[in-house]
């Protein structure tokens, strides 16, 4: 491995650790030349599936392009880069997993839609807006009905529990109370 800063290509291994959940190793090195340090990854090379676009057209899987797609949907959003890339890998995964050759975009698309609904809801309404190309503004309800849906169901739920509550508190204030006896 040639050193980043001198091009040298005489170092030695300080620290190797598993990463990426055991898909790659993080290797921190030393050159001997000029005793900087820096960090390698190593990863199992692996033929990607190729992606069939919309329109029929091929290209190889693009790792950045799916991470820069997730993040821009996160954007201004309370989801860690660790969180998107460990979306990507789940990607990455599946796709191993589960295909030999060649993966329809679609597949792809609303694998990523299904891992963004369950992290960030807007991230992932954020995601389908530019995905399944949005047109006005009854696309969004109709893709925001299953979410209200769900919230609303939340909200009656809790509004049964807070009913429950409070009808006890006040059950409990409106019995009579002990009268001391007199005398």
């Amino acid at each position: 491995m040639r050193c980043p800063f001198c091009r040298g290509d005489d170092d030695r291994v300080i620290d190797s650790r598993s990463g990426d959940d055991g898909a790659s190793i993080r290797r921190r090195r030393e050159c001997l030349s000029c005793r900087r340090r820096f960090t390698t990854y190593e990863r199992v090379e692996r033929q990607l599936p190729t992606v069939i676009k919309k329109g029929g057209d091929r290209e190889p899987f693009d790792r950045d392009k799916i991470k820069r797609g997730l993040a821009k949907a996160c954007w201004k959003r309370p989801v860690a880069e660790d969180d998107i890339e460990a979306m990507v890998c789940a990607l990455e995964a599946e796709l191993f997993g589960s295909f030999e050759n060649e993966v329809p975009s679609d597949t792809l698309g609303e694998r990523a839609m299904d891992l963004l609904r369950t992290r960030d809801q807007v991230a992932y309404v954020r995601f389908a807006s530019v995905y399944r190309e949005f047109k006005d503004v009854r696309d969004f309800m109709e893709e925001l009905e299953p979410i209200l849906e769900q919230v609303s169901g939340l909200e009656q739920v809790r509004g049964v529990e807070a009913a429950e509550l409070v009808g006890s508190e006040l059950s409990s204030k409106q019995r009579p109370r002990s009268v001391p006896p007199k005398g």
